[in-house]
């Protein structure tokens, strides 16, 4: 029996129906594998027999982060074509194909602050980013309590408008009283990446949200830099395509022995927000992540206010001046060391 994308792929699918699109469809692979649609950008993929992890793999609450995309759209093909065979359940989220379809960050508003009930802080103010946030949430928590005896696993794909010292980060969401999770940090350098930034606030990032509310093993994870459709270098993904798909078929991950010394870990020492158009930097717009100042250095101003390096290796993490006021423009990082204990 045929299924409704052996023609179109997914992600095609979901960039015509970038809006509005809700009824749900359902199908079974030859392979046994049921599959739902909920919504545009919205696929689940219930395989055959007992699973122990629910993996969330969300990708375009940026519009313009296109790598991830077009990585999770490689994983949803192989799937529907039965080149691959999962032994965990797999939801995909293409997060706002209306900013995909114009190939910018957002249509109206960033997506990626409106999360863990923010989209409905504001009364009155509606727009699609907001709509769409709500209903990403409905459909994680959805998504979850389908089954609520496995372990949850939510990594929201990202790249970053500036390049890095550190190619691909990974941000660990603030976990309030819970520990850090080893076998993650080893997941998360099977992916290539051994950069990790921990947060030490309640945000309303996607990543957060599904960690605060539900358990899951979450983070907002970096592959580098923006570039448009079919611009991106895919060998470059290599090392976290491999490793995702080990885990959602259920495969050994190969995963290194845990090593302290394999990461550079930073903590968030502060956060600049603009909130005035007068807000500028005073490094150049070619400067990457991760790049530290000489304690004094004059990092931005704003009106009668300068802001500038108050701690040895602090450091500049997704610095942004054209931000809506009110924003955060950069996060201050520091060297630290984790504790898993």
């Amino acid at each position: 029996m045929s299924h409704p994308f052996q023609n179109q792929d997914f992600l095609a699918f979901s960039r015509h129906h970038e809006w509005g699109c809700e009824q749900t469809s359902a199908f079974t692979l030859k392979n046994g594998c049921h599959v739902q649609v909920w919504d545009s950008g919205v696929i689940v993929f219930e395989p055959v027999g007992n699973t122990s992890i629910d993996v969330i793999l969300s990708s375009g609450i940026h519009g313009n982060e296109t790598g991830p995309i077009e990585l999770c759209n490689e994983f949803i093909t192989l799937i529907l074509n039965e080149k691959i065979q999962l032994k965990n359940r797999v939801m995909f989220l293409f997060g706002n194909p209306a900013s995909m379809n114009i190939g910018q960050r957002f249509v109206e508003e960033n997506m990626n602050r409106l999360f863990n009930g923010e989209h409905s802080q504001t009364p009155g103010l509606i727009n699609r980013e907001r709509i769409r946030a709500k209903k990403l949430e409905q459909y994680v928590e959805r998504f979850y309590a389908d089954n609520d005896t496995n372990e949850r696993i939510h990594y929201d794909l990202h790249t970053a408008i500036r390049g890095s010292k550190n190619e691909k980060f990974a941000v660990y969401p603030y976990i309030h009283d819970k520990s850090y999770n080893k076998q993650q940090l080893q997941i998360m350098l099977g992916c290539g990446v051994n950069t990790i930034l921990l947060s030490n606030n309640p945000t309303t990032t996607f990543s957060y949200f599904s960690s605060y509310n539900f358990g899951a093993h979450s983070f907002t994870v970096e592959l580098g830099k923006v570039r448009p459709f079919g611009e991106n270098d895919m060998t470059r993904f290599i090392e976290i395509k491999e490793t995702l798909k080990a885990m959602i078929t259920g495969d050994n991950m190969k995963l290194a022995p845990y090593q302290a010394d394999d990461f550079n870990i930073f903590s968030v020492n502060r956060s600049i927000n603009k909130t005035d158009d007068s807000f500028k930097f005073y490094f150049s717009e070619d400067v990457v992540n991760f790049t530290s100042f000489p304690v004094g250095f004059k990092l931005a101003s704003e009106n009668d206010t300068v802001y500038k390096i108050e701690t040895e290796g602090e450091a500049i993490v997704f610095p942004n001046a054209n931000v809506a006021n009110e924003s955060r423009a950069v996060l201050m990082v520091v060297p630290t060391s984790i504790s898993l204990e």
